[in-house]
């Protein structure tokens, strides 16, 4: 038998020698509780305490005396302790007959959406209103496991047809490309050659200014050509200091005897030193444009001319680094550019050959606030432009063969702005700029002569002027996948022009909005919408000796656009499109006097092969 005493600090016990009654247990109690209320009357009984003076004769030292722990688990101090019996446990079992084939466990297959198949060739086809033909080629081919080569075509034109549009106004552009490529090991190399052929009509007559008089149609041909050649190449290796080199050639003419070339070298490097990688960057690019004339009153005096003759080389290196730390990123950097102006004739006079040195800042910072959700950007750039005849043509198609080129000196462009998610599918961007430009290029209406002698002098087409002018803008956008069927998009930016020598920011808008969306309707059917807001513009129109009207500023006004499409995929090869534009059939006026088409339906068919 256990014979085990518990221990509670000093004093021991068993219950042998514990020999109070329940009956004395509870006389205890009574007394107990009893001698509590006589102290607890006793205290409220004395309101004064009084006050006593205590003499400490020796500082009082407080000890703390040691303690003893009840044991949880008191020891065993018996000699021997009572033996286990052994339980044994006997089953009788017998045989059950059963027909339960239990089946055997499958796995949970994962449904997988199909893979689109990537066809690498393709062929549209469309016709509209307006006798309008597209028509698209483009075939690629893998010639080996390193090596591919491909082609395109590509065909647009409409018959014309505008409201109270006296001249053609027809036009059409044909571009035929090919390219090459080749990829191993670390390098990567690039060949495309393309031309293209733009056949526009100059049929913007000033039919509303009051000096303008009925002029013979027949004796006008407002046609004119663009034709463009171009050969592009890029040598990329990775894993070196030497990134990439882009070495590309642009041959622009027309059918009025302009001729332009143009060169551009761009090697890239890229070091690394420990955590900061440093990148150099270089530019040579030059440009040679010649016309045969230049917008004058009278012709030129005998043994002259009025030809126009630029060439340009700017050479530029722009080194930077970047510094990351955590969050933040920093690209720290300059570029330096020097403009040669190596020929500089215009209308048969010697405009000197000026050279000049120029320094950009080149800074790119950026701060995650709120990681992905909210990121700071900030920055200071500016650079050396070079203008060229071939890239107004690609802006302003109605632009006469009389051009004075100069390029373009963008002092600096200062942006601070937010980026980031909204939600998952949402995206945001948010930016405020202030931009300083010297010799930034507008586009003005050419005079209206009164003795015209070519195609475009009746005030039917654009110059270029220059300016200094400081713009500053706001802009933001706001981006939305709803889901994997529908995706929105919305931007819009607003401006204000200071100029310098102009009395307006010719052709600049203030406004611009844009709205987008795609949706996918079901497995077959897709469908999108694009609808923009350009606001007022400003142009000049100039008269001269002979007219009784003044000059004016002419006010272009905003418009509004809304283009749609819808398609039908008949299977993973055909599909069926029908296009539809300025579908709220608005003749605005995208420069002075020369209003769009109306309404523009088309449709059509694309088929994707391989072979």
């Amino acid at each position: 038998m256990l014979n085990n005493q518990p221990s509670f600090g000093l004093l021991s016990f068993s219950p042998a020698s514990f020999n109070l009654s329940l009956k004395s247990l509870s006389s205890l109690r009574l007394l107990s509780i009893c001698l509590l209320f006589t102290q607890f009357v006793i205290a409220q009984k004395k309101d004064d305490i009084g006050t006593e003076v205590v003499n400490v004769v020796k500082p009082y030292t407080p000890t703390i005396s040691d303690a003893y722990k009840v044991k949880e688990v008191p020891p065993a101090e018996d000699a021997e302790t009572t033996k286990k019996e052994e339980v044994k446990y006997q089953i009788f079992s017998f045989p059950v007959a059963s027909t339960f084939v239990p089946a055997k466990g499958k796995a949970q297959g994962v449904e997988k959406p199909k893979e689109e198949k990537l066809w690498p060739n393709y062929a549209t086809v469309g016709y509209g209103n307006y006798s309008t033909l597209n028509a698209e080629l483009f075939v690629t081919h893998d010639i080996d496991e390193n090596q591919y080569a491909g082609g395109m075509f590509r065909y647009l034109s409409s018959g014309g047809g505008i409201k109270e549009v006296e001249l053609d106004d027809d036009f059409s552009e044909i571009s035929i490309g090919g390219l090459y490529g080749y990829n191993k090991y670390d390098t990567s190399f690039k060949l495309d050659l393309g031309y293209k052929r733009d056949s526009y009509n100059w049929y913007g007559l000033p039919l509303e200014n009051p000096n303008y008089t009925s002029i013979a149609f027949n004796s006008v041909d407002p046609l004119h050509v663009f034709n463009t050649f171009k050969v592009g190449s890029e040598l990329a290796v990775s894993k070196s200091f030497f990134e990439k080199l882009n070495v590309n050639f642009i041959g622009f003419s027309d059918d009025y005897g302009s001729r332009e070339n143009r060169f551009i070298v761009k090697p890239d490097f890229k070091f690394d030193f420990r955590d900061t990688s440093v990148k150099l960057k270089f530019n040579l690019d030059y440009a040679n444009t010649t016309f045969d004339e230049s917008y004058q009153l009278t012709p030129p005096p005998s043994g002259s001319d009025y030809k126009i003759d630029k060439s340009h080389l700017i050479f530029s290196g722009n080194p930077s680094f970047t510094i990351l730390k955590d969050d933040l990123s920093i690209e720290l950097g300059a570029e330096f550019a020097y403009l040669a102006r190596l020929k500089n004739t215009y209308a048969g006079s010697d405009q000197g050959n000026e050279s000049g040195v120029f320094i950009y800042p080149k800074i790119k910072a950026s701060y995650k606030l709120v990681g992905d959700l909210m990121v700071f950007v900030a920055g200071a750039e500016g650079g050396l432009q070079q203008n060229t005849y071939e890239n107004f043509a690609s802006q302003n198609k109605f632009i006469s063969p009389t051009l004075d080129i100069m390029p373009t000196d963008n002092q600096y462009n200062i942006y601070a702005g937010l980026n980031g998610k909204l939600t998952n599918s949402v995206a945001y961007n948010v930016k405020a700029s202030y931009d300083s430009s010297k010799n930034k290029a507008l586009f003005v209406t050419n005079p209206y002569l009164s003795s015209p002698s070519e195609n475009y002098s009746y005030g039917n087409s654009f110059n270029v002027v220059y300016d200094n002018i400081k713009t500053i803008s706001f802009y933001g956008e706001l981006k939305a996948d709803i889901n994997k069927n529908i995706a929105l998009g919305i931007n819009g930016q607003l401006n204000a022009y200071n100029t310098d020598i102009q009395e307006e920011a010719w052709n600049l808008p203030t406004v611009k909005f844009t709205f987008t969306s795609d949706f996918n309707v079901g497995k077959k059917f897709y469908a999108g919408t694009q609808l923009f807001y350009v606001g007022e513009r400003k142009d000049q129109f100039t008269n001269y000796t002979g007219f009784v009207n003044p000059d004016s500023v002419q006010t272009l006004e905003g418009y509004f656009d809304i283009n749609a499409h819808i398609g039908y995929k008949h299977n993973e090869r055909l599909n069926f499109f029908l296009k539809g534009n300025n579908l709220a059939n608005k003749n605005y006026q995208r420069w002075l006097n020369y209003p769009v088409q109306g309404v523009q339906v088309m449709g059509g068919a694309s088929y994707k092969f391989d072979f």
